[in-house]
């Protein structure tokens, strides 16, 4: 795709591309960051047990929340990388941006868990409750 500020690469806007692109970023992050990938099963199990629930706000959440902590931690490895890409000696500056990329990081992977821990405490309360074959038809 070209990119409209510098002036590079192949003109003309295909969305098929676009999303080729976005797949390759998300398989890129879960294949080559460990802590990317095991945030993902995680979530994708929680996410499997509340659709089975029938849970569609708790899904909801936990979808949210898992997007939001993705997002935070490849912004984290990007900048990472582009810190260590431009300066490869050690820099209290670059080493002060890592902190701060880290923080926010932090702070979504720290909602993420007190989410998945509410819900996975409610629906295993929910399943003492009600018999399985009760909830899943």
């Amino acid at each position: 795709m070209r990119n409209k500020f510098l002036g590079t690469g192949v003109p003309g806007y295909n969305p098929l591309r676009k999303l080729a692109v976005i797949l390759s970023g998300l398989r890129f992050a879960i294949v080559y960051d460990l802590s990317v990938a095991y945030k993902v099963v995680l979530s994708l199990g929680v996410l499997v047990a509340a659709f089975l629930l029938r849970a569609w706000m708790d899904f909801l959440l936990i979808f949210v929340a898992t997007g939001l902590m993705l997002i935070a931690e490849i912004f984290n490895s990007t900048i990472e990388a582009v810190c260590d890409y431009l300066q490869t000696a050690e820099d209290r500056k670059i080493g002060a941006i890592k902190d701060m990329a880290a923080a926010a990081a932090g702070i979504a992977i720290f909602l993420w868990i007190v989410v998945l821990g509410y819900e996975v405490v409610e629906m295993i309360l929910h399943l003492r409750h009600k018999p399985l074959w009760i909830v899943i038809p």
